[in-house]
């Protein structure tokens, strides 16, 4: 088994999650997106993110705005909506229940 096969999968589990509580705290341009994961360390390249940040808009997690832009195009701004917000609660909940269940497993065997 490959352990960095293992710790990938992993990354991909949680990015859904970190994206939805990035966009918790303000809307967001994709490329903010990718840069406040990256500053995270969980590395993230626009090819990963345009697919999911469209499944959760299709999902109706997501919604975008476009807002005019100084220095060219304008661009898609990224938001919350009810239903997203909805949706994070219920994540938040099975994290911390992950994040209690692992250190349980974790005081039992040391």
């Amino acid at each position: 088994m490959n352990a960095e096969n293992v710790k990938s999968q992993m990354r991909k589990g949680a990015l859904e999650y970190c994206i939805l509580l990035l966009l918790k705290k303000e809307p967001a341009y994709t490329s903010d997106i990718i840069q406040k994961l990256q500053e995270a360390k969980l590395i993230v390249v626009e090819g990963t993110l345009y697919p999911l940040l469209t499944r959760l808009k299709n999902s109706e997690l997501l919604a975008y705005q476009w807002v005019e832009s100084t220095q060219g195009p304008p661009r898609k701004y990224y938001q919350l909506t009810e239903k997203g917000e909805d949706f994070l609660k219920e994540l938040e909940i099975s994290w911390q229940e992950l994040n209690e269940t692992i250190a349980h497993i974790k005081q039992v065997n040391p």
